[in-house]
């Protein structure tokens, strides 16, 4: 067992049902997580709980995990859902950031975080304008808008399996032209 190992190879572990490689995800990732939650909630209570809900998620779900994404992007939206749902079910609907012409940075707990989550939201708005329109409006109101498909497809006035057609393969063309994460 090495101290090094990527997200990718503990997720194969985790997938391989050890725990402690799941421990380690949990512990690398768990400050991020509670900030995507907070980010969504606005209750720090409700942010724990939605953390808590999305990393048993994950350990539920880790049979369907595939190393072709990065660990970090799909335990983190994982858990924004998870935060959706909570926020939802406790009869509170999850602030959206004012729409200001752009969309909203998340809120982030460093200068350094700001900075990249700056530059990381800056290199995804650049490759969503080389997509088709429909599909960079479906993504734009699922991430930044934090809507869900329905509410999309209400929006829009299109059915909800097109908005959903529509962020897959966004996604998909997404991954194929946004530059290599690090982990």
């Amino acid at each position: 067992m090495s101290l090094c190992e990527s997200d990718e190879q503990l997720m194969g572990r985790v997938q391989a049902d050890d725990i402690r490689a799941f421990e380690q995800l949990y512990d690398r990732h768990a400050q991020r997580a509670f900030r995507v939650a907070r980010s969504v909630c606005r209750d720090s209570g409700r942010a724990e709980d939605a953390v808590q809900e999305g990393f048993l998620c994950v350990w539920r779900g880790r049979m369907t995990y595939r190393s072709t994404y990065s660990f970090r992007s799909w335990a983190m939206q994982i858990v924004r859902n998870r935060a959706i749902d909570v926020s939802r079910h406790e009869g509170c609907r999850p602030q959206v950031a004012e729409q200001r012409g752009d969309e909203a940075e998340p809120v982030c707990a460093s200068v350094a975080e700001q900075v990249l989550a700056h530059t990381e939201a800056h290199e995804l708005r650049a490759t969503l304008r080389h997509l088709p329109g429909a599909q960079s409006e479906a993504i734009t109101l699922a991430f930044f808008g934090q809507m869900t498909a329905s509410e999309i497809a209400q929006r829009l006035s299109v059915p909800t399996g097109t908005v959903k057609s529509r962020i897959r393969l966004g996604l998909q063309k997404l991954r194929e032209e946004m530059p290599a994460a690090a982990s």
